[in-house]
């Protein structure tokens, strides 16, 4: 087997992105019957609200021009540990996947949660290829990965 090459990466990443965006567009169709007639129920309110509040609290943290959708650390990136990022890696993999359960709930369809595990799984995917480059970008990551988690704080 070959050697994993970036240039392989970056296609991985490239596939991993699009994925991510065409199952949170699979989530939203699945919702959006529901969602149009009022019939939302209120955990996927609560999951909405949760995912605003982590995407925000992370943009406070880690400012536009710092990160970017794939998962290649940007150039002239700084490691960021403060906030949410203290107690996970992946804030903004997290806050989508809240947001894509918030849509999978109102969906009412076993798909809905097929589709929401197959965004876990490239999210999941595309955070171990990022953690790859940023191992070798930022020489304190490896200190950074034993002192926090990938997704969810204490336990994930």
């Amino acid at each position: 087997m070959p050697p994993f090459s970036i240039q392989n990466g970056q296609r991985v990443g490239t596939l991993l992105v699009a994925l991510q965006l065409g199952l949170l567009l699979v989530l939203a169709a699945l919702a959006a019957p529901n969602v149009m007639h009022g019939a939302i129920p209120a955990g996927a309110f609560v999951l909405a609200g949760a995912c605003v509040a982590l995407a925000a609290w992370t943009l406070l943290h880690n400012r536009l021009g710092n990160f970017n959708i794939h998962p290649t650390p940007k150039v002239h990136g700084v490691l960021v540990t403060t906030g949410p990022y203290r107690w996970i890696r992946h804030p903004m993999y997290t806050s989508v996947l809240l947001g894509g359960a918030a849509l999978a709930w109102p969906s009412g369809l076993l798909i809905g949660w097929v589709a929401w595990s197959a965004l876990a799984m490239v999210l999941f995917q595309k955070s171990r290829l990022e953690e790859r480059w940023m191992g070798e970008k930022h020489p304190g990551y490896a200190a950074y990965k034993l002192r926090s988690k990938r997704f969810l704080p204490w336990l994930f």
